[in-house]
């Protein structure tokens, strides 16, 4: 008799005659139910915010909005593309390579800090409008997540800036998240020692309130 092994099965001694009946046997098992559905890839483009400066991978944005999905009976898998100060620049410039991915939704969470540094609003617009035109172009859907300058910049510079979101949404007709940080900035409570990047009990508010904006966007690909 001939013994054949695969990891994860049980094992019987099988007869050479009978070895196509198990071959599919196995390749039955290994591949899980038929009806098992293909993972929609959400890709996050951010910052620190969506990288999750400060806190455990566990608990970082993405990775807690894919357990609150998938919890409610989404098969999703997020993928993490933050880095710590990136600015709307930042993310223009590694677009392409973050879209190997092959997402079916982005989440845009870029241009706190270029608010943070006082850079022009007229250079957020111009990155997160190429970024949105090229997303566009590929067939994704799109989430753009809202940023708001920090009062200690100017009642001017703070309208210009805060306008560049709720612009850019309607000119290329995508879903806007109005305030990432919604719930959450300012808050003590829901924030880390710097008073900038939200704690994980802040993180869980986030996931609450995007959460609907999320399944909308699920939901319109069904």
């Amino acid at each position: 008799m001939e013994r054949i092994r695969l990891p994860g099965v049980v094992w019987r001694e099988l007869r050479i005659p009978n070895l196509v009946i198990a071959a599919a046997f196995v390749s039955t098992l290994l591949a899980g139910p038929a009806d098992a559905a293909t993972p929609i890839k959400i890709l996050v483009l951010g910052d620190s915010l969506a990288s999750g400066w400060g806190l455990p991978v566990d608990q970082a944005f993405p990775t807690r909005l894919e357990a609150k999905l998938r919890a409610r009976g989404h098969a999703v898998r997020l993928v993490n593309a933050g880095v710590a100060g990136d600015t709307s620049a930042g993310g223009k410039a590694r677009l392409d390579w973050a879209m190997t991915e092959r997402p079916g939704i982005v989440i845009v969470e870029l241009g706190a800090n270029d608010s943070l540094r006082g850079l022009d609003p007229n250079a957020t617009r111009a990155n997160l409008d190429d970024i949105l035109t090229r997303l566009k172009s590929r067939g994704v859907r799109i989430l753009l997540a809202g940023m708001k300058a920090p009062p200690n910049l100017g009642e001017e510079y703070g309208g210009e800036f805060n306008a560049v979101f709720p612009e850019l949404a309607n000119r290329h007709n995508v879903a806007l998240y109005p305030f990432f940080l919604d719930g959450v900035a300012a808050q003590s409570g829901f924030n880390q020692p710097d008073g900038i990047h939200p704690n994980a009990r802040g993180v869980a508010v986030i996931v609450d309130r995007i959460l609907p904006y999320v399944v909308r966007l699920l939901k319109s690909s069904e």
